[in-house]
């Protein structure tokens, strides 16, 4: 299995022949193999500034506790504890799996949040504008069924995108064509 951790750095494009690509700029320095298990492995990135017992437990044989880490199931091939993970496991035109934290947007309405409609301007509703109207029937079943849609937090969910392509590796920095999930600055997970 092939797989890195990295933070986005942003989006740029690139230029291949006529055509102009969008990409986001991931960067996997310090990616290192910090735990190995028989059904699968742990890769780090940085160094935590405090760690308790049990993590210095854990990661004795890495002599360092990494500040960001992420689960794979799997092996990854030929590597000891404390290896780098470089960039050049993958090649250019690999379709990988991009996987991050979307952008919290906070306390939504059913408008932004489910695209609802809300109600008309007329017929005596000046405050109905962006309402979400009934919620359920009165008698039966006399509740709110679980699952209907309403106001709440928006954003900030797991995203995977599969199938997504390496246009170019430069200097441990993959640039992954599209948008990937996140802010500046944030973890993402890469694999095949």
């Amino acid at each position: 299995m092939k797989a890195v951790i990295g933070i986005k750095k942003g989006m740029t494009r690139v230029f291949k022949g006529d055509k102009v690509l969008p990409v986001s700029v991931i960067d996997i320095t310090g990616c290192t193999l910090s735990y190995l298990e028989k059904d699968g492995f742990e890769l780090g990135l940085g160094e935590s500034k405090k760690a308790n017992k049990a993590l210095t437990g854990k990661y004795k044989a890495l002599k360092a506790v990494p500040g960001k880490r992420e689960y794979f199931k799997g092996s990854l091939d030929e590597k000891n504890i404390g290896d780098a993970v470089e960039a050049e496991i993958f090649n250019v035109g690999d379709k990988v799996n991009v996987s991050g934290v979307s952008k919290g947007k906070g306390f939504a309405g059913v408008v932004k949040r489910w695209g609802f409609h809300g109600g008309p301007k007329t017929h005596g509703q000046s405050d109905r504008l962006r309402a979400p109207g009934s919620i359920g029937a009165g008698t039966d079943p006399g509740r709110v069924l679980k699952g209907t849609r309403m106001g709440g937090r928006k954003g900030q969910d797991v995203i995977t995108l599969k199938d997504r392509e390496i246009v170019d590796i430069k200097d441990n920095h993959l640039l992954i064509l599209g948008p990937v999930p996140g802010s500046k600055g944030d973890l993402i997970r890469i694999y095949e």
